[in-house]
């Protein structure tokens, strides 16, 4: 016979507060996915690559979280977005 020993281990967990908000991009048949990529650079701080990865899931998917953070850091920037002409929200 052989004996199984348990061992119960505490974890600490930190929760950032506060950095728990996202901007949405939602698809549409309007924009360019030169217009959405160059958008997403500027306003996002994205790289290329990245914003063209965020560009094609919103295509595909319908919608893709772009960014980020609080929501005091977040609206400023999905006001850009708005203003470009694109489809976002912060959820």
């Amino acid at each position: 016979m052989s004996t199984i020993e348990k061992v119960q281990e505490e974890v600490a967990v930190e929760e950032l507060v506060g950095i728990n908000n996202e901007i949405v991009l939602y698809n549409d048949d309007v924009n360019t996915f030169d217009h959405v990529i160059d958008t997403l650079i500027r306003v996002c701080d994205h790289t290329s690559e990245q914003a063209e990865q965020c560009a094609i899931l919103v295509h595909y998917k319908g919608k893709c979280t772009v960014k980020t953070g609080s929501y005091d850091e977040l609206k400023p920037k999905c006001s850009q977005l708005l203003e470009a002409g694109l489809s976002a929200e912060i959820v």
